[in-house]
């Protein structure tokens, strides 16, 4: 988990990821110098599955989500946002999913009356489907378009894969979760699941907006995703001469 003044919410989040969780699991939380009381917050959590890492200077949610990464120690690392709610079952449904794929990508729902997510640019409910996981060319024009709904609070990636995801191209400034579909997908290793594990809190704090774009932005944004796409191929031609 990433945090950076999120004490409204964090204390929710980290109990629901702490009752899917076994004795063995942790949860590493590493605070981009959130000037509220986020840091007190978590530091009053005794459970001692919890792990804290607070940075002195803010490098913003893509590098403190690296990070974190970089720093777990489990087999199976699951993201998570500081204001969401876990779904119970989400634990076992991503590790299930891995059994023999290095990325899973789940569904999930509002807070607040589960509604599915919907299309920022069709107003539908916005889904994954199983059986579309290895169609690598839809999977990738889809993220090219920005019509897939691929969110790293609803991602589980093997350590295996790590090598291959880090480290984040310099120039990825958001979207992390993005990078990771593109790489996964690119390497033929995404799995999408099905059900909903995490129910999103939409707020005005949120990092991402569910709304669209205005064209520079959009289009900057598009061009990003073309330049990752160029990099996860880069990288596995170099995977297949090793």
């Amino acid at each position: 988990m990433a945090t950076y003044n999120g004490a409204l919410y964090v204390a929710e989040q980290l109990q629901s990821i702490l009752d899917e969780l076994e004795a063995h699991d942790e949860v590493v939380i590493v605070d981009d110098a959130s000037t509220d009381s986020t840091v007190a917050v978590l530091e009053a959590v005794t459970d001692p599955r919890v792990r804290l890492i607070v940075q002195s200077k803010n490098h913003g949610y893509v590098r403190t989500f690296a990070h974190a990464m970089e720093l777990a120690s489990g087999d199976v690392l699951m993201l998570a946002d500081q204001d969401d709610v876990w779904v119970p079952g989400r634990r076992r449904a991503l590790v299930d999913a891995l059994c023999d794929r290095q990325v899973a990508a789940s569904n999930l729902v509002l807070l607040g009356g589960d509604a599915p997510l919907r299309s920022p640019l069709t107003g539908k409910p916005w889904r994954l489907r199983a059986e579309t996981s290895r169609h690598r060319v839809r999977n990738e024009i889809r993220i090219l378009a920005g019509a897939a709904p691929y969110f790293g609070c609803a991602m589980a990636v093997k350590r295996d894969f790590l090598s291959t995801l880090m480290p984040f191209p310099a120039y990825l400034g958001e979207s992390h979760d993005l990078w990771i579909a593109t790489v996964a997908n690119t390497f033929g290793e995404l799995q999408h699941v099905e059900r909903a594990t995490v129910r999103r809190r939409i707020h005005e704090l949120n990092a991402s907006s569910p709304r669209p774009r205005g064209v520079s932005a959009a289009l900057r944004s598009r061009w990003m995703l073309v330049r990752l796409l160029g990099e996860a191929l880069r990288r596995r031609r170099e995977a297949k001469r090793d």
